[in-house]
């Protein structure tokens, strides 16, 4: 939804474990699962008008962020399995 948080716990709630467990333990999930809540803050400041920038910039970012959620996602179904 435009201008709310897509925070990866409330995407993928039957990961939450999974999600606890790999922040604490691997270092590459960690770096994505920061990166894409530093991203998902940064679209949120934009589509409340906190930060104008131009809609190129915008929508490079938002696929950037569904980049990151689809690797995060691999990982978590593959950790689970």
């Amino acid at each position: 939804m435009f201008g709310e948080h897509h925070e990866i716990v409330k995407e993928f709630p039957q990961y939450r474990d999974s999600i606890k467990n790999l922040c604490e333990t691997d270092q590459h999930f960690q770096q994505m699962y920061q990166e894409y809540h530093e991203l998902d803050e940064e679209i949120l400041k934009i589509e409340q008008n906190v930060e104008p920038v131009s809609d190129v910039y915008a929508e490079t970012l938002k696929k950037k962020r569904v980049h990151l959620k689809d690797q995060i996602y691999h990982k978590l179904v593959h950790h689970s399995a």
